[in-house]
């Protein structure tokens, strides 16, 4: 099993863990989303109070008054038109005045059953559960299992506000050196060593195997070690694979589910945003382990949705049906958004790297991790000394949201952001956005271009103004 690798994005500039204190101690839970004590700060840069003394959102947004749950960067967008087909089927439902039942209807769950079973991972209806996104699922699933959360560093944003959000603490473990989205497995064992030893009840690990923030896979034997150390304390894993079909070179990029590692231990959750439908038709799918265990935590997570009143609306659940199905639209235009955002990510990951920042070359979805720690002293320059300033100062310049990497759980000190691709793509009119997809050489297009042009100058201008920094 591998160490974590001190130069990673996985710890601090100076090599420590970003985790504090290993990742542990209850003293250290993060109960506000940091892997630190809530007083010290938040992944949104609040004070102890709630309050918003930066008063931007990951947008750029006036953001004053909004509270820690709330206030946060959201799941990339494609920056592209809705599939005309898919329109089509929303549009055929909107009469529908009938509710949808809690969980899913049944067309939707067969339709998410065939899913699964064309990607070798055989599923009954009766094992699943949709609701209106995967932070539906998170929070039913939280709430049903109980105990203490454990998450990699960093992690998707919108993960530990559902842990908090019903007082349970979360436990940030550090990732390897290889990719993000899944935790050092001995990390892992020792986080839960210690949690135990000061009190704690380790029960779930949420885990990716396509991972946002950073945009990379685990191998395989990295992920098989900490699947086995998680089964070995006993704990239940949720993984998310909201990207699995956001590969930017399927035949190059070996991905495995934990479900296929585990069967009996792994719920797997999928929002079918990050592949099939757009961000603002919620909508998502579980996948509970065939056995009495499971059975038993899928009653539980119906009980919670049913009481949270979170159905999938009946024209998205209609258009839901429809993707899940997979018919030639739905997989033509998933694998021309696929390449056409491997493109573009593939030429920020260079903007980012020739600039003198870091960042792991992104294998899937849209978006990429970077660390501009490099770029410190010029940064220190315009008045950036943290993930909070960084966001602002890059938020700005690029005219793009450009999220810190605290909102992720990681090290407010630690220089890191999140870049996605969909801003690059989503300015012109709907025709423009659509020719992205049958272009030959899409980054040359004016508005793609005006973009990384854009976004390469300012780096370019941090790179030159770090040559000329004075030493100190």
């Amino acid at each position: 099993m591998r160490r974590t690798d001190p130069g990673s994005p996985a710890t601090g500039p100076d090599g420590r863990d970003t985790a504090g204190r290993n990742g542990a101690g209850r003293a250290g839970a993060d109960r506000s989303g940091t892997g630190h004590d809530p007083v010290e700060h938040d992944p949104v840069g609040h004070d102890a109070a709630g309050r918003d003394p930066v008063g931007r959102d990951a947008a750029g947004r006036d953001a004053v008054g909004h509270g820690p749950v709330r206030y946060g960067p959201h799941l990339p967008d494609d920056g592209l038109p809705v599939l005309p087909e898919l329109s089509a089927v929303l549009a055929a439902a909107a009469g529908r005045a009938r509710e949808e039942p809690a969980g899913g209807a049944p067309a939707l769950l067969d339709a998410a059953s065939g899913y699964w079973d064309r990607r070798g991972l055989t599923t009954e209806p009766g094992h699943l559960a949709a609701a209106p996104g995967a932070n539906a699922l998170l929070l039913a699933l939280t709430a049903a299992l109980g105990g203490d959360v454990l998450v990699p560093r960093p992690c998707a944003a919108w993960w530990a506000p559902y842990a908090r959000l019903l007082g349970r603490p979360v436990f940030h473990v550090p990732t390897p050196a290889e990719s993000g989205g899944v935790p050092d497995s001995y990390a892992l064992l020792e986080t839960v060593r210690r949690v135990r030893a000061e009190g704690g009840d380790p029960r779930l690990l949420v885990l990716s195997v396509v991972d946002d923030p950073t945009g990379t896979v685990p191998p395989p034997e990295l992920l098989h070690e900490t699947v086995e150390a998680a089964a070995g304390e006993g704990l239940h894993l949720v993984s998310d694979e909201t990207w699995r079909d956001t590969l930017h070179d399927p035949h190059a990029t070996v991905l495995l589910s934990p479900a296929e590692m585990l069967p009996e231990r792994v719920t797997v959750v999928t929002d079918l945003a990050g592949a099939l439908l757009p961000p603002g038709w919620p909508a998502a799918v579980a996948r509970f382990p065939a056995s009495a265990a499971g059975d038993g935590l899928h009653a539980r997570v119906l009980d919670v949705l049913t009481a949270l009143g979170a159905r999938v609306a009946a024209p998205v659940a209609a258009a839901a049906g429809y993707a899940l199905d997979e018919p030639e639209p739905v997989t033509a235009r998933r694998a021309a958004a696929v390449r056409l955002h491997a493109r573009v990510a593939a030429a920020v990951h260079a903007a980012v790297v020739t600039a003198g920042a870091t960042a792991r070359p992104p294998q899937a979805g849209r978006h990429l991790y970077a660390d501009l720690g490099p770029l410190r002293d010029a940064l220190g320059a315009e008045g950036v000394g943290d993930a909070q300033e960084l966001e602002d100062f890059l938020t700005a310049r690029l005219a793009m949201p450009a999220p810190g990497g605290h909102r992720f759980g990681d090290d407010l000190q630690a220089l890191r952001i999140r870049l996605a691709t969909g801003p690059l793509l989503g300015a012109g009119t709907d025709e423009q956005r659509a020719e992205c997809l049958t272009s030959p050489d899409p980054l040359q297009l004016p508005h793609v271009q005006r973009a990384l042009t854009g976004l390469k100058s300012v780096f370019d201008g941090l790179r030159d103004a770090q040559r000329w920094e004075p030493p100190r």
